[in-house]
């Protein structure tokens, strides 16, 4: 099993057909609601991935519920040549739990989008494991060269 860091193909595809809104004050399409779901090294999420599925996610229990957590999308913006966007870090308090890597998806019910429709995979590079403290992913600065979702020419 192997989590690769990446955008899914599946999202590509419904961002160019106008299913995926990242605004942050006011989305149209209108509900896109982004979620970031925690998965186990048995975890196979690579380019091919294209639903939001509770199959080898971290268990509920322990600071942590099965379906992950809501984000909260900083904004669109663009340099240049790259147009990018990043969400706000998410914690989960009086955690216990091992994750190797996330799904970011969008949990929208819009015409024409896949149901539970990913945007990407984040391999965190190894398990990490909190024991009754504080597991935080941290976004990284929202700006052409480090957001986590950036086209580019």
């Amino acid at each position: 099993m192997a989590i690769t860091s990446c955008l899914t193909n599946t999202f590509k595809e419904e961002l160019l057909q106008g299913h995926h809104s990242f605004n942050a004050s006011g989305d149209t399409p209108a509900g896109s609601a982004f979620k970031i779901a925690l998965y186990t090294s048995s975890a196979t999420l690579d380019t091919t991935t294209t639903a939001y599925t509770a199959t080898n996610e971290v268990a509920s229990g322990g600071g942590y519920t099965t379906a992950g957590e809501a984000l909260t999308n900083t904004g669109v913006a663009k340099s240049t040549v790259t147009s990018y966007t990043d969400f706000s870090d998410v914690s989960w308090t009086s955690a216990s739990f091992t994750a190797r890597g996330c799904l970011i998806y969008n949990s929208s019910t819009i015409s024409g989008l896949t149901t539970n429709a990913t945007v990407c995979a984040i391999d965190f590079g190894g398990d990490k494991t909190v024991s009754s403290g504080t597991f935080t992913i941290q976004f990284p600065t929202n700006d052409s060269s480090d957001a986590i979702i950036r086209i580019t020419s």
